[in-house]
């Protein structure tokens, strides 16, 4: 593996050669919870019935890698939102959830430069769709969770995919996506910061850990380590 260097304060970059420009990408895909917003959405849910602490604990160890299965992982904690209030999801969207400093301006820099943007979560549709409208996102994938009578069911909903986002289905939706457009994996960026994220990072031309887990900074082209998304551009220029 090579040794990443730092390029700027908080910047750290391993084999690449700066500055690379943006228009030889074509597709960037980028994780929600802890990277494009300030949170993890499931464990805001749980904060609701007062079980924050323990689904965080385990969301930590699956965003290290520590638990490897993360479809057992992330089933273990939405069983524990059983009985939670739908109601509850909307309350997180209001009150709790933000975009993380820069990430508007990273993602509308993308679009003006032609790239195609897909959000690919682990996490709900109920907030990665308000996410993809609000960032005008062109595709997005994530886990549907189950609701009966105003309440979550503790399951998640069956979709012809499969029921949970893992990292192997995250590589296959970028993989897919990368076909449909008819492009090589180098045109393609991916930006995350949990363990689950790795294997469409290692998918695209470049992958980008934006204030990453300790594995994610470990093996991405470009670490962010501080300040907002848009440090990205210090590495990739533009269109004048």
């Amino acid at each position: 593996m090579k040794t990443a260097h730092e390029f700027a304060p908080g910047l750290f970059i391993r084999g690449v050669t700066p500055p690379l420009r943006l228009a030889d990408y074509r597709l960037i895909a980028f994780d929600m919870d802890s990277t494009l917003i300030n949170i993890e959405c499931v464990d805001e849910i749980a904060a609701v019935v007062g079980r924050k602490a323990e689904v965080a604990a385990i969301t930590e160890a699956a965003m290290r890698g520590e638990i490897t299965d993360y479809k057992d992982s992330l089933r273990r904690r939405v069983a524990l939102l059983a009985g939670v209030p739908e109601t509850a999801l909307q309350r997180v969207y209001d009150e709790r959830l933000e975009l993380n400093p820069g990430v508007e301006t990273f993602v509308a820099t993308c679009r003006a430069a032609g790239l195609k943007t897909l959000l690919v979560s682990g996490g709900f549709t109920f907030f990665s769709e308000r996410i993809r409208h609000r960032l005008k996102l062109d595709f997005a994938r994530a886990n549907t969770l189950g609701v009966a009578h105003g309440k979550l069911t503790g399951t998640l909903f069956d979709r012809p995919w499969g029921d949970i986002v893992d990292g192997a289905e995250k590589k296959r939706v970028l993989l897919e996506v990368i076909e449909l457009m008819g492009i090589a994996p180098a045109q393609a960026i991916a930006v995350g910061d949990g363990a689950n994220d790795l294997p469409m990072m290692r998918a695209a031309g470049l992958s980008i850990a934006f204030h990453g887990k300790p594995a994610v900074r470990e093996r991405a082209m470009v670490s962010i380590e501080s300040g907002g998304m848009e440090r990205a551009l210090e590495l990739l220029r533009p269109p004048a």
